[in-house]
């Protein structure tokens, strides 16, 4: 035989009990079917008692309603005349003692324990009425006639040994189909009507199951089984196929609520697997809890957790190698009805800090203070301190004692989110690592180890993209037509969660839809640097990276505060890298402090891998002596490009045409542009270096840097009768104009330069970069790197690269 329990959801709606009878009808040997109470009844019963019990007369329509429920369900589902009329008999007659009741509390305002249990019994007492009458053939038994409890402590406790030999009585000969109300008792000395507690139908079905050695117990809920998080906070948490008794008690008691935590001792005493399935998906797999689990290869289970945490911590100079501090602090809580979830004690003995639920922190520090109030007095222990406000999560998996470095790794992620662990616990076992945190990185804490520990299906990246222009509107095209490629073949999902124009931003914690983001910023509030900040910030979202597609101060001077929140920087902006020294050195460390990444390949060359190089050169030992490089894929274009049938003021207008120019040509003429990468080169060779400390040789008077844009342009025709007469000088000396950056030893310069047929730099086509090293490993043969220097697109994919790299780390 079998036991079957049904959830409150399962019996909430015509739809669900109806399933209910579908699933039960299909067993093929005798079952005994637990019911819990109609979703949400139980809730609505005590909310009722205690309207009443301060005489408040709304009662009245709140039991009402309570009656037009039970009344409309069966209705509904129970087309027999003669069984309706029955039905209706025993449930009217069980609600008339309810009223009765009710009236009774509100005319005395007195609401006992006693009278609470009587009052929350009837939900189960009438719906599994109702399903007894639905499913034909179907036998009631009152669950108060076995299940006895007894009172320890103020609380009532299963009393095993009368139960088990009752239920054994009972069901001596067990009908095809048994109904019994979950959830209720009776007191075995005083004969009252008590219960198991809430969620106690689960108990029910397990006691009953062990008592009876069932072949299998199995839990209908509303979800598919146990999850490896909650599917409400991590979407791509799914079911756990196969668990062990240790699991799935581990991640019941740390806040998974698909079982009641005691469900689950009764039957593994007796080796009888658990099988949890979703009502409403009778079909799937759900999640089969048993002994031991054949080729289990996943380290880790699941991740569970506790919100409303408070932990206290009871510390004192006098708790060093005394025996029995521990004893009295667990006996006073336990006398007092308090439970405690976590322990962490110091190795030093001075201090042990508990975590208890909200609800009883001011009951446990008062309990406490009493306990030690002579050692307080003394000075000999401090008053209790209780810090609220926390989570607490756990992460199980059996598999975990075979596997080390497994706590390392955990607290590792977490530390490069940002996330500070404020209390830790691991018992021996190494089932279970517990550790609290500050509430508010609950969601990111969950969200990250999901992730790391490849619970997820896919490894996330949470991408905020600043600039929509020529370089971030590229960027947004490779992500989207690269999206599923990197799902399938690469298990990443680059998950787009804020985009950001000069005015406007839009975000979505589960990701953009990238096909119509323009038209979202259009229709989106208007939007600055601040107010980005606080929102990616106030996002708080795990495995993050902002990746900067501006020329923006104002966004560059955001990169020191989303560092010093654990976001990793992609930066096509060359500002931050080129700003002045102690503020460049200072994102580099905080940068590694944090455990985040600040990369900006791009900054330099596009997509050519020179500053990588340069790091892998200078990281495995070499040391850069020189730097000699074509940096501006613009100029190098513009001097290509020159001819005596294209002057240089039209060769300036087409490298912003096709996209080579920055926005404003003026930053590139003036060398500005290549200024800033010669310094990001000589600081990654090794050398302190200010953008005023380069020597500058340009070749555009300073008067054409002044003024507007509109100026600028009008202005510009003026030079290229000197840059014919010059350019035909050169082209008879067969040389070729290059604008060259060179750090030699640390110094540095900037100058156009004329090269002849023997130099490396004289070939170099449209808008390439050339750097050539000059290194102690590279001396006689200095390195070339070589390529496309300028360009939408392969700068994006240059940075598409970077934010890969983040990913693979």
């Amino acid at each position: 035989m079998k036991v079957l329990k049904f959830g409150g959801t399962s019996v909430g709606s015509v739809e669900s009990i109806l399933s209910l009878k579908e699933i039960v009808e299909k067993q093929t040997q005798p079952v005994i079917v637990v019911v819990s109470a109609l979703g949400g009844i139980t809730d609505k019963l005590i909310s009722t008692s205690l309207l009443a019990v301060k005489g408040d007369s709304t009662y009245k329509s709140e039991f009402n309603a309570m009656v037009k429920r039970h009344h409309d369900m069966i209705d509904t589902i129970i087309t027999d005349t003669d069984k309706r009329v029955q039905l209706f008999n025993t449930v009217d007659k069980m609600l008339e003692e309810l009223s009765s009741i009710y009236h009774g509390v509100y005319l005395i305002h007195d609401l006992s324990p006693k009278t609470q249990d009587a009052i929350v019994s009837y939900g189960e007492r009438i719906s599994s009425n109702i399903v007894a009458k639905l499913i034909d053939g179907a036998q009631w038994f009152d669950s108060r006639e076995f299940i006895k409890t007894e009172k320890k402590h103020g609380k009532h406790f299963l009393n095993s040994e009368v139960t088990n030999h009752l239920v054994h009585q009972t069901f001596n000969h067990i009908p095809k189909v048994s109904l019994v109300p979950g959830f209720i008792s009776r007191d075995n000395n005083t004969g009252e009507t008590t219960n198991l507690g809430r969620g106690g139908s689960d108990y029910t079905a397990s006691i009953i199951a062990a008592a009876l050695d069932a072949e299998q117990l199995e839990i209908w809920t509303d979800v598919d089984g146990f999850m490896t998080a909650d599917p409400k906070v991590i979407h791509t948490a799914y079911t756990i196929n196969e668990l062990s008794y240790v699991e799935a008690m581990e991640l019941c008691n740390f806040g998974a609520k698909v079982i009641y935590p005691p469900t689950i001792y009764p039957v593994c005493i007796k080796n009888i697997p658990i099988l949890v399935k979703n009502t409403f998906n009778p079909e799937g797999e759900g999640s089969i809890i048993k002994k031991k689990i054949v080729n289990d290869t996943k380290v880790i289970k699941g991740i569970s957790s506790i919100s409303g945490t408070t932990l206290i911590t009871v510390t004192g100079l006098s708790m060093v190698g005394v025996i029995g501090v521990n004893r009295r602090i667990f006996t006073a809580l336990a006398d007092n009805g308090i439970s405690v979830f976590m322990v962490s004690q110091a190795s030093s003995e001075n201090s042990t800090s508990i975590g208890v639920k909200d609800s009883d922190s001011a009951e446990a520090i008062r309990v406490l203070d009493h306990e030690f109030a002579k050692e307080i007095a003394t000075g000999a222990m401090f008053p209790m301190h209780a810090e609220s406000g926390l989570a607490t999560i756990a992460i199980v998996g059996e598999n975990m004692k075979h596997t080390p470095g497994i706590a390392g790794k955990l607290f590792g992620t977490l530390g490069r989110s940002g996330i500070s662990v404020i209390a830790c616990a691991q018992g021996a076992s190494e089932t279970n690592i517990s550790f609290v945190v500050d509430s508010k990185y609950l969601r990111k804490s969950l969200n990250v180890i999901h992730d790391s520990f490849f619970l997820s299906e896919y490894k996330v990246l949470n991408l905020f993209i600043c600039g929509v222009g020529t370089v971030g509107g590229h960027l947004i095209e490779q992500i989207a037509s690269q999206y599923e490629e990197l799902k399938a073949n690469s298990c990443l999902k680059l998950n787009v969660v804020g985009i950001s124009s000069s005015h406007k931003a839009i975000y979505n914690r589960e990701g953009l839809n990238l096909s119509d983001y323009r038209k979202q910023l259009n229709s989106s509030p208007e939007s600055d640097s601040k107010k980005l900040c606080e929102e990616i910030i106030n996002m708080n979202i795990f495995n993050s990276v902002f990746v900067d597609c501006t020329a923006s101060k104002d966004i560059a001077d955001l990169y020191q505060t989303f560092i010093e929140h654990n976001i990793s920087i992609v930066a096509a902006n060359k500002i931050a890298a080129s700003s002045d020294y102690d503020s460049y050195t200072n994102l580099k460390q905080t940068a590694l402090a944090r455990g985040v990444k600040f990369r900006y390949e791009t900054n330099v060359g596009a997509g050519l891998p020179i500053i990588g190089t340069i790091n892998d050169l200078k990281n495995s030992g070499d040391k850069i002596l020189k730097i000699e490089a074509v940096l501006s894929g613009t100029l190098n274009f513009i001097f290509n490009e020159i001819s005596a049938e294209v002057p240089f003021s039209e060769t300036v207008k087409r490298a912003k045409e096709q996209g080579y120019s920055e926005p404003d040509p003026r930053i590139d003429l003036s060398g500005k542009d290549v200024i800033r990468k010669l310094v990001i080169l000589t600081r990654e060779a090794g050398y302190k270096v200010e953008q005023d400390d380069v020597n500058k040789n340009l070749f555009v008077p300073d008067s054409f840097f002044k003024g507007t844009i509109e100026d600028f342009w009008n202005n510009l025709p003026s030079l290229d009768a000197d840059f014919e007469k010059r350019r035909k000088k050169l082209e008879t000396e067969g040389k070729h104009w290059r604008f060259v950056a060179k750090m030699d030893h640390g110094n540095t310069s900037v100058s156009l330069e004329a090269v002849d047929q023997k130099h490396p730099f004289y070939g170099l086509e449209g808008s390439n970069n050339i750097v050539m090293l000059t290194t102690e490993r590279y001396k006689e043969y200095p390195m070339l790197i070589q390529g496309y220097g300028a360009g939408a697109g392969v700068t994006a994919a240059g940075v598409f690269a970077n934010i890969m790299s983040i990913a693979n780390i």
